[in-house]
């Protein structure tokens, strides 16, 4: 393994952060010692970072493995923003796009390459002999969890992964995901075949989510209340049908959401289509079933709902953490009804095959046991990942709303005494028809007969199931077995039912308000200009054709309006901003921090900003240079004749970034516009400029004729910029 660079460097230059978060920087440099891993780390932790680091301090290719395209494509998209050579590989492009990848590989073009497992280890094998003459750097397993059967999403095409360790021995490998318990975790290394391995555990709490459970009977008014309150932001629901989709899909769009259905029952160009929009925000809310989210890196998700109820603790945990990924605040909101527990359960009998039966049985009655509780939905959800965790977090509705207690001794006595008569062999729903008098055809003729039959049929139904779930969180009654647990008599049971104990339960959570979260900062922020910058950030987005959120996330816009730099050196200490988005960005952004804070008389806070050093200039290739060495060998080529495809070639970056170079020195005025850009054109751009405003690319290239390229556009703006 031959190191080109350090991670350190890459970290500040291209990515634009000052410092590793959480165990990152272990990982790395574990990795780079030749070492594999298996990384346990929450959605939006940063897991990306810890293999794409590693690429750019390594000679050859690193190959990602991950199983959707549309993953790929977002992933990729992220990387050539920050001037990286990345690349894909999968059934979405032509033989000779594919073709020309390889070739591209094979020349050392290409340092981060993303593919399916069957495009790395199945089909004709051409990519493990083409990695023969090119040895890989790293091997990075993307949502490892899908190797497992154990696992809520496997995949099996992820079991021919096996062979990597086979034909490579020597290059390490990273098997990384956000949802995998112990048996989970043990599968993982067992499928890969690792040996000589490190496990790096995270902490799986996402402290910016807000957690809300409630009764599926409020869903009508409470889902239309819940997304009223979030107004322009995007969010995802989940339901549990494709039918379920459309419909509410529907629903809301009449009244007045921008929502659209998913699932795997659309045609394929439907779903990328919607899923595009959705990245795009020209559809805030997808209303979804599973087949929608894995590998979905948007960080501006403000919201997850579940109309449905998950099947187990691991899906929802990876559901709800596709929000916040920017670190803000999110709202994830659950309904919950015990109708939804019987019918999943039905769903998880597997054929001849009671050992997995069992597994997802219990599964679900985790899930079940996690929205009936009134202790912290963090603590839970931690503790369910065997970590501890306080029992107070104050960001759930269980922290948020304590509940108060009311007498429940005569409602207990009754469903004891069902039991007892019973003789506890039956289970939730038959005792509470016994106690409701249903004549259901199921209720035997004996138990007609008992004299609790019918003692509670002025009680509505849900409110027995809630009893009972409560008596048994608080310890009043037991329950056994998976599939159909039945009521059975504890010696708590015994004092109330035999010596009249009294019995007091938590009363039904009423709350018609959603909690409303507040931005994490510690000084003001000016909400007008965090618009004007989202503006600015959809205009240049559109004119890339990519989503907004890929050229800077909510947060570093956060950070732009909070902090208000107001020069170049200023702008590169906000996080987010990578030497290549500097160029590229940089004045953009900078010009109308300056117009507006010149207008409201408003002087920077650049010295409340966290420590964070000025940054030097990397290349995609890893080498490390200061910025203006870097310019500078633009402008040397440029002026022995080469052209800006020529100088990129030659220097292994993207045309963007040499476009940016010149754009520089167009600017300072150390080269001539007419060497770039004919008079002529000159005039056309400068006078549709003037109409729409210089920010406006995409309005100035629809003005102008098809022979003006936006590289021309951009140098002559920048040659007057004044």
């Amino acid at each position: 393994m031959r190191i080109i660079a350090q991670p350190e460097e890459i970290l500040s230059t291209v990515f634009g952060y000052p410092a590793f978060r959480h165990n990152q920087k272990a990982i790395i440099h574990h990795l780079l010692e030749g070492k594999d891993a298996v990384v346990l780390m929450p959605t939006g932790g940063g897991k990306s970072l810890c293999y794409q680091i590693p690429a750019l301090c390594l000679a050859g290719p690193t190959l990602v493995v991950s199983p959707l395209i549309a993953l790929m494509k977002d992933q990729v998209n992220a990387l050539r923003l920050n001037g990286i050579s990345a690349s894909y590989l999968n059934s979405s492009q032509t033989p000779a796009e594919q073709a020309d990848t390889y070739q591209q590989v094979l020349q050392g073009k290409i340092k981060l390459l993303y593919v399916s497992p069957e495009k790395l280890v199945g089909e004709d094998g051409y990519l493990m002999q083409l990695l023969s003459q090119k040895q890989p750097a790293l091997f990075a397993i993307d949502e490892a969890h899908c190797i497992s059967s154990w696992g809520h999403d496997f995949r099996p095409e992820y079991r021919a992964l096996n062979q990597l360790k086979k034909k490579f021995p020597h290059t390490p490998l990273i098997a990384l995901t956000a949802t995998a318990d112990a048996i989970t975790r043990k599968d993982i290394v067992l499928q890969l075949e690792l040996k000589d391995y490190q496990l790096f555990e995270q902490s799986f709490n996402r402290s910016n989510i807000h957690y809300t459970v409630k009764p599926k009977t409020e869903l009508d008014y409470a889902l239309l209340t819940f997304l009223k309150k979030q107004e322009e932001e995007s969010g995802i629901i989940y339901c549990f049908s494709r039918q379920s989709t459309e419909k509410l899909a529907d629903e809301l769009c009449e009244a007045g959401f921008m929502a659209a259905a998913y699932h795997a029952g659309l045609e394929k160009n439907i779903r990328d289509e919607r899923q595009e929009k959705f990245l795009k925000d020209e559809i805030r809310i997808m209303v979804a079933t599973i087949a929608f989210g894995m590998g979905i890196h948007k960080s501006n998700v403000r919201f997850v709902v579940h109309a449905d109820l998950p099947k187990n603790l691991e899906g929802y945990y990876q559901e709800t953490g596709r929000a916040g990924r920017d670190g803000l605040p999110a709202e994830v909101l659950l309904f919950y009804g015990t109708g939804d527990v019987m019918k999943l359960k039905r769903f998880a009998q597997i054929e001849d095959n009671p050992e997995q039966t069992a597994i997802l049985v219990k599964k679900l009655n985790q899930m079940a046991q996690f929205c009936e509780s009134n202790i912290c939905r963090r603590k839970l959800l931690l503790n369910y990942f065997g970590e501890s965790a306080p029992a107070y977090c104050g960001n759930c509705d269980n922290c948020l709303h304590q509940r108060t207690l009311k007498a429940y001794t005569i409602e207990a006595q009754k469903i004891l005494s069902t039991v007892y008569r019973l003789k506890e062999s039956y289970g939730t729903n038959y005792i509470i028809d016994i106690l409701r008098g249903s004549n259901h055809a199921k209720i035997k003729s004996a138990h007609q007969q008992l004299t609790v039959y019918g003692i509670g049929k002025d009680v509505p139904k849900q409110e027995w199931q809630y009893i009972i779930q409560q008596m048994l969180q608080n310890g009043y009654i037991d329950s056994s077995g998976t599939n159909y647990p039945i009521l059975q008599l504890n010696e708590k049971s015994k004092a109330v039912l035999f010596r009249q104990e009294p019995v007091m339960l938590p009363a039904p959570l009423q709350v018609s308000t959603v909690y409303e979260p507040t931005i994490y900062q510690s000084l003001p922020y000016e909400k007008e200009l965090l618009a004007l910058l989202k503006k600015t950030r959809s205009v240049l987005a559109k004119e890339e054709n990519i989503p907004p959120y890929l050229i800077f996330s909510d947060s570093t816009l956060l950070d732009l309006c909070t902090y208000l730099p107001l020069t170049r050196e200023d702008i590169v200490r906000i996080n987010g901003f990578g030497t290549y988005k500097t160029e590229k960005y940089g004045n953009a952004f900078l010009e109308l921090i300056q117009t507006y804070s010149s207008q409201n008389q408003l002087p920077s806070q650049m010295h409340q900003l966290p420590g964070k050093k000025l940054k030097k200039s990397t290349t995609a290739t890893g080498s490390i240079r200061t910025k203006s060495d870097t310019k500078q060998l633009s402008l040397q080529l440029f002026r022995e004749g080469l052209d800006v495809a020529a100088i990129a070639e030659s220097r292994q970056l993207s045309e963007a970034t040499i476009e940016q170079h010149l754009c520089h020195f167009l600017e300072i005025g150390e080269i001539s516009i007419d060497k770039l850009v004919s008079e002529s054109k000159q005039v056309l751009i400068r006078g549709i400029a003037n109409k729409v405003g210089k920010l406006r690319l995409k309005l100035i290239k629809e003005g102008l004729p098809d022979t003006i390229s936006y590289a021309e556009i951009r140098f002559t703006l920048a040659a007057f910029s004044d």
